[in-house]
């Protein structure tokens, strides 16, 4: 089975690294587990990345995607786009109770 590349945007980066500073004041243990769940589940776009919803709305292209990665009471969203030879490209990162990606 072939795999997909996972690239990250700068702004993605951007992203988690928020994310994680803002658990990081409230809890280490769970901006350390935040920080792992995340990366187990973008694992599943190296192999999977056309199982992950659509987005909606937006230019309607199939090739942009959503990953939902549960995390105690909420979790995250992933913004990534299937890109060709074989590339997966993180757009944004956000937790699902903020309005919308940065």
């Amino acid at each position: 089975m072939s795999r997909f590349r996972v690239r990250f945007t700068l702004e993605a980066e951007e992203d988690i690294l928020r994310l994680f500073d803002f658990l990081l004041e409230q809890d280490i243990s769970a901006a350390e587990r935040a920080e792992a769940a995340i990366a187990k589940a973008i694992e599943v776009l190296e192999v999977f990345p056309f199982s992950c919803r659509k987005t909606i709305g937006g230019s309607g292209s199939p090739f942009l995607r959503e990953l939902i990665i549960p995390f105690r009471d909420s979790g995250y969203v992933v913004l990534f786009e299937i890109e060709a030879p074989r590339t997966v490209t993180i757009l944004a990162v956000r937790h699902q109770r903020e309005e919308d990606y940065h």
